[in-house]
């Protein structure tokens, strides 16, 4: 079976990809550092020099083959990949150098050809291939044939051909194949071209388990005797199948280009024929097979990204940004109780509070204008209308007032928008999480329901301190008023007073909410890139996009708010309510005045959303904190790894290149089948005998 060790490190969070160069790839290790490491396990001297053994680094600095039962062979061939002098000792200097190969782009397939090149010449044979092939656990399953037409095609028909690196690396490639191809020979023993489906499954679980999630794994049965043979398996069905798990990764870029970038749009089986016939490499047998196992894992008959993640998860955890903090409250989603789902969204309000201030201070000048503006009305006063447009207001109030003046009301403003904006996004990600499927895929209407619940719950904050803010902001007007306090304003008030417009409030915030949220996230889906990820400039322009129809669609609730909200001076029309106010400014100032300040307010609200949003989600990912729970979309490029596997704790002895280390060990299995067994022969008991 599989090194199951090698499969766990291999899904760690502290990947090779976490601390790499401007090129993507591990930094180089300090030597001093890397020297201290190698004397601390090195345990042979020689003439005055350390040196370390097959089981010192595998078993010692590697971790792996704990058990005493080890199987030497493997380890030996796995030591033999550093040992380039095949003497049976690792030197600093070879130690070193393999630090060094595990930076470079193809670190993978160059450890690969070191397992098999045994004798250090820089070359494989025939006889050297041979070896390493009969110590896999592929070979005990179902020996190859290797004598075969394929072997002296690469070896020469007397298989004394010598393969370079590159001739080689083509190998390995083809070789992963051939194997499925004499698996079902040897199934086949009738040469009708078919096998059956227990035959299928067999083969996939011997020969190709290192391609198969769980999901397909559990799936084989079904999606077999679901093709065109019924109770049967034609060849060119499996290998199909075969080449449609090989080749996952052009499937999601198909999907990533019919789907615009979405990671969630539903396609269907024609939508994605038609793109794929761009790319030759995909048949339409094998889009037949995939949309036939996607059915069966999720039950619909549409494919969306984590469907392709279902079959073919990323091996490895690509870490994009440097976190300030890590805490981990569960250790995985199942330890998720009512507590932890308690502080996660103390959490999330926390971070929205200080995202909402720092929104709310960027452009709350731009807010003054917009409420003066709104608060604009046409009288029987000559020159009351004291602004011709938003600049002209803004350069007024500088005249008149200072820049102090733009800055008006601010404090009381800061006090509210904080728990406001933390309980708008907190809502809209509590009933976002509740509204979404076991995949993380949420319905449109889900998404316009969320957000509508954020602006909801928003008003309880929002209508005391818009009424506050807007009373001070218009305080400037009249060059004779008595300095306006914000204390005074809520004395005269009093707790019912400060809910006075409530009703336009809670219209205007729950139709701005119900189409922002949704609209930000199917941008910021548009945006992130083809891995998913969100950069930070994407996040913010994100933000502002979905900011401009959310506030201008909004402007006429929130001019009847601003009407019912500001004292009427003498001689100004007063409102009885929502209904009154909307009928009133209709028949005496038509229907242009709802739209008063619209541009104010978009100019205001892009932005600030735009703050705001990148801010909360900034401060998720660099002051992460681990709920079990979901986490923003675009913040990282996710892993589907099995639930059931145990992550182990980064070695902090692995630095540099060996940050890599395990994870190329194990894409030797991964990617060409080769597994090393672990334990001694001599403790393995037969199938048969179990």
């Amino acid at each position: 079976m599989v090194i199951d060790l090698l499969k766990n490190l291999f899904l760690q969070k502290a990947s090779c990809f976490e601390t790499t160069g401007s090129s993507g790839y591990p930094k180089r290790a300090n030597t001093e550092s890397l020297h201290e490491i190698f004397l601390k396990h090195a345990s042979v001297n020689v003439n005055g020099e350390w040196y370390m053994n097959g089981s010192d680094f595998i078993r010692g600095f590697l971790g792996l083959f704990s058990n005493e039962n080890f199987n030497e062979s493997s380890v030996r061939l796995l030591a033999g990949i550093v040992d380039t002098s095949k003497d049976g000792l690792i030197s600093f200097a070879e130690f070193q150098a393999f630090e060094g190969l595990l930076c470079i782009p193809d670190a993978l397939y160059r450890t690969a050809f070191q397992l098999f090149d045994i004798k250090g010449k820089g070359v494989i044979t025939f006889n050297e291939f041979s070896d390493v092939i009969q110590n896999t656990e592929l070979n005990q399953r179902l020996p190859f044939d290797m004598d075969n037409d394929f072997i002296k095609l690469y070896f020469g028909k007397e298989k004394k051909r010598s393969m370079s690196y590159a001739e080689f690396s083509q190998f390995l490639h083809d070789f992963h194949e051939e194997c499925g191809t004499q698996a079902f020979k040897r199934f086949d023993k009738d040469g009708t071209g078919f096998i059956s489906v227990l035959d299928f499954q067999d083969i996939m679980i011997s020969i190709k388990d290192h391609l198969l999630t769980k999901q397909v794994q559990d799936n084989l049965v079904g999606v077999a005797a679901g093709g065109e043979g019924g109770s049967r398996v034609s060849f060119p069905f499996f290998m199909a199948f075969n080449s449609l798990l090989s080749n996952m990764e052009l499937v999601k870029r198909v999907y990533l280009n019919a789907s615009n970038g979405s990671h969630t749009q539903e396609l269907t089986k024609d939508e994605f024929l038609y793109q794929a016939q761009m790319m030759s490499q995909i048949t339409p047998l094998e889009i037949d097979i995939l949309f036939h196992l996607c059915h069966l894992i999720n039950q619909r008959g549409k494919v969306v990204y984590s469907d392709l993640q279902a079959i073919a998860p990323e091996q490895y955890h690509k870490q994009i940004h440097n976190r300030l903090t890590e805490i981990h409250a569960v250790s995985s989603p199942d330890d998720r109780g009512v507590f932890i789902s308690v502080l996660e969204n103390v959490y999330r309000f926390s971070l929205g509070a200080i995202a909402g201030a720092t929104g709310a201070a960027a452009v709350y000048p731009i807010d003054l204008v917009k409420t003066r503006m709104q608060n604009q009305r046409i009288g029987s006063f000559i020159g009351e209308v004291m602004y011709k447009n938003s600049i002209d207001c803004f350069r007024k109030v500088v005249r008149h007032e200072g820049v102090v003046g733009l800055y008006r009301g601010l404090i009381p403003q800061l006090m509210g928008v904080a728990p406001e904006k933390a309980l708008k996004l907190t809502a809209n990600d509590f009933v976002r999480d509740h509204l979404m499927d076991k995949n993380g895929n949420i319905a449109l209407w889900g998404e316009v329901l969320a957000g509508g619940c954020g602006g909801c719950a928003q008003v309880i904050f929002t209508n005391p301190l818009e009424i506050v803010k807007i009373r001070l902001q218009v305080a400037g007007e009249i060059a004779s008023q008595a300095k306006v306090s914000a204390l005074a304003v809520i004395k005269e008030l009093g707790f019912f007073g400060l809910y006075k417009g409530a009703r336009s409030c809670f219209l205007r915030d729950i139709c701005f909410s119900a189409i922002y949220f949704p609209t930000y996230a199917h941008v910021k889906a548009a945006l992130a890139d083809e891995n998913g990820y969100n950069q930070p400039y994407t996040l913010f322009l994100s933000g502002v996009c979905a900011g401009v129809p959310a506030a201008s669609l909004v402007t006429p609730a929130d001019v009847v708010k601003t009407r019912l909200q500001v004292v009427a001076r003498e001689g100004q029309t007063s409102y009885n309510g929502m209904a009154d106010a909307f009928r009133k400014i209709y028949r005496e100032e038509g229907f242009r005045a709802f739209w008063k300040g619209a541009g104010a307010r978009v100019v205001r609200s892009s932005p600030q959303f735009g703050f705001t949003l990148i801010t909360y989600e900034l401060l998720q990912r660099y002051l992460y904190i681990d709920f079990g729970g979901t986490r923003p979309a675009g913040s990282e490029v996710v892993v589907s790894a099995p639930s059931e596997k145990k992550i182990i704790p980064h070695n902090p002895e692995h630095i540099g290149g060996y940050q890599a280390a395990i994870p190329i060990l194990t894409g030797i299995e991964t990617k060409f089948g080769l597994t090393l067994p672990k334990f001694s022969m001599a403790t393995i008991t037969p199938k048969n005998n179990q």
